[in-house]
């Protein structure tokens, strides 16, 4: 029986440079175990991120306001782009229910978590930095509350958070804006576990509040989705739905009527001392609102700021964004 004859490189070529041959695609294990290996990179560096730092633990003396980073960083904030609380208007019952609520935890008494819902534009977020200001006007430096802001796409490193602010004798209150999820997103099951359902729970000195357009934080079609694939359909859309139950407080932001919306320009003109005849401060108000499409805080702000501009008034001190 005669034997196939060896490949080798041609003359003068380095034997490296033979054709290997053809290598199996990866396995679907391959796949499983390089995902793993990313999960294992993404919780090391939320563990890094929870050790206490002596540079955080020195910045909490020297500033109100700050903005976690997922590295572990609390950058802080030394103005705050907020608007005065008394400018605040149409939303009377939902800023005298947040007021009680952050200082009865300023104060150390129970206080629940809350989410703001509903129409853009009409103060959710305005609302909670100056509920937050309102609480530290006549506050000594040791009994002030901390604001520290956490973007959405952070959430996963809630946990991180919690564990370095659980280890302080600040008051903080973490907020976060714009707050929704979707697709398959589920970072929303860090945010659960956070704000009740986990072992250690929320830290007593730590209020989670978040602003969002969405009352259930998730949109219907990840609901019913989740209901297809199931195999307890039930349980699976009422995980996702209690999100938003673990909210102790729910407060609903509704588009404001006319007369709402011109007290919010005749408050906004009066603050920075814009002159101008009811008469015309209501008609030019009005066309505004009607070439936006819409009435709200956000709107009355744009068209102050357009009035102000054409009389030439300068808009000083601290303005709503």
């Amino acid at each position: 029986m005669s034997k196939k004859p060896r490949k080798t490189a041609p003359r003068g070529q380095p034997k490296s440079s033979v054709a290997a041959p053809n290598r199996p695609a990866a396995s679907p294990g391959h796949a499983t175990g390089e995902r793993i290996a990313r999960a294992l990179e993404s919780i090391a560096l939320q563990l890094s991120a929870a050790a206490p730092t002596s540079d955080n633990a020195d910045q909490l003396d020297g500033a109100d306001a700050f903005v976690w980073h997922p590295d572990g960083r609390l950058a802080p904030v030394p103005r705050v782009s907020r608007v005065d609380l008394d400018l605040l208007k149409g939303i009377d019952r939902m800023r005298d229910i947040l007021i009680e609520n952050t200082l009865r935890f300023a104060n150390g008494l129970p206080a629940n978590n809350a989410l703001l819902w509903g129409a853009r534009g009409m103060g959710k977020s305005s609302l909670v930095k100056a509920a937050h200001a309102s609480i530290n006007l006549n506050r000594k430096p040791a009994g002030r509350l901390k604001l520290i802001e956490i973007h959405r796409e952070d959430i996963e490193s809630l946990p991180a958070l919690m564990a370095q602010l659980r280890r302080s004798n600040f008051h903080f209150i973490v907020f976060c804006d714009d707050l929704s999820f979707d697709g398959n997103d589920a970072s929303y099951k860090s945010l659960k576990a956070v704000l009740e359902g986990g072992i250690e729970g929320r830290p007593d000195n730590v209020i989670l509040y978040a602003t969002s357009n969405r009352r259930h934080l998730l949109p219907r079609d990840m609901m019913e989705n989740e209901r297809s694939t199931a195999i307890n359909p039930g349980e699976a859309v009422e995980e996702k739905v209690s999100l938003s139950d673990r909210f102790g407080l729910w407060l609903g932001f509704h588009r404001c009527s006319q007369d709402e919306y011109l007290a919010m320009v005749k408050g906004y003109c009066g603050h920075f001392g814009i002159e101008i005849a009811a008469t015309d401060l209501e008609r030019d108000a009005l066309e505004w609102s009607t070439t936006r499409g819409s009435r709200s805080g956000r709107v009355a702000w744009q068209f102050t700021q357009e009035l102000a501009g054409r009389l030439g008034v300068r808009l000083s001190g601290k303005q709503p964004n």
